[in-house]
């Protein structure tokens, strides 16, 4: 069966998705922000998952994490689940982190990312972006759009990965609140799905996803000029560039 690697998998969505898969027969590396936090997974790891940690808002702990990661061989799967709704550490856990991952990790057959139906709010504007998190300036609907777009990015310039986006909708997780409407099971099912299935139907790329369907994403994530222009200044932020192909890259040949 296949290794998965989960971001934020202590509670939540990404450890309900850790259980579906773990039943599944597969081999798991999970991920929490502490030693305290992965307390919360001693009862997998008796199962035999393996847990890395690292704070995904501190850039040295993110490329820490991909040291571990890379360490225990390579994945087959990476679901890029972790995110927080607000704050200055916004743009660095929702956005730079999963880039930075996505660098460093060796390259799998398959990324999930979580996406957000908010995204559609987002505004597909860079300027003044504070990648370091000093300084709150983007929204969360924001963050969503942006690593949407970076979704979209790899699925063009990385044909050979199946690369995809999950809006898992309104869950009542930490993050959603008690007050959320949506089915708590549906919000983990899609993404365990695309990462581990043997159904032909999950083998996909380029896809936005919500409950097991495609929908439309917001124009601009499709929009190559901004897809560069975001992942430009992201390696620039991080010094560290995508090993991307430059005659895929838009307007190479």
């Amino acid at each position: 069966m296949s290794r998965i690697f989960i971001t934020g998998s202590s509670e939540g969505l990404g450890r309900n998705a850790a259980l579906d898969l773990l039943d599944d027969g597969h081999d798991l590396v999970l991920h929490a922000r502490n030693p305290r936090r992965a307390d919360a997974l001693s009862d997998l790891a008796a199962r035999g998952v393996q847990v890395v940690t690292g704070d995904l808002a501190r850039t040295d702990d993110v490329r820490a994490i991909a040291e571990q990661v890379n360490s225990i061989g390579r994945m087959d799967a990476i679901i890029h689940n972790a995110g927080v709704v607000d704050g200055a550490a916004l743009l660095p856990v929702n956005v730079v982190a999963p880039y930075l991952l996505t660098a460093l990790i060796e390259r799998p057959d398959r990324l999930v990312y979580l996406s957000s139906g908010m995204h559609r709010g987002g505004r597909a504007d860079l300027t003044g972006a504070d990648w370091s998190g000093t300084r709150a300036t983007k929204t969360y609907s924001d963050s969503k759009l942006f690593i949407t777009a970076f979704t979209m990015f790899l699925a063009r310039t990385w044909p050979e990965v199946h690369t995809n986006a999950v809006d898992p909708g309104w869950v009542p997780t930490r993050m959603g609140g008690a007050g959320a409407s949506d089915d708590l099971r549906e919000g983990h099912l899609t993404q365990a799905w695309l990462a581990g299935s043997k159904d032909p139907g999950a083998e996909v790329t380029g896809g936005y996803w919500h409950h097991m369907h495609q929908q439309a994403p917001h124009p601009a994530t499709l929009n190559q000029d901004f897809q560069d222009e975001l992942i430009a200044q992201l390696a620039d932020h991080t010094g560290v560039p995508l090993p991307i192909p430059a005659d895929r890259l838009k307007g190479e040949s």
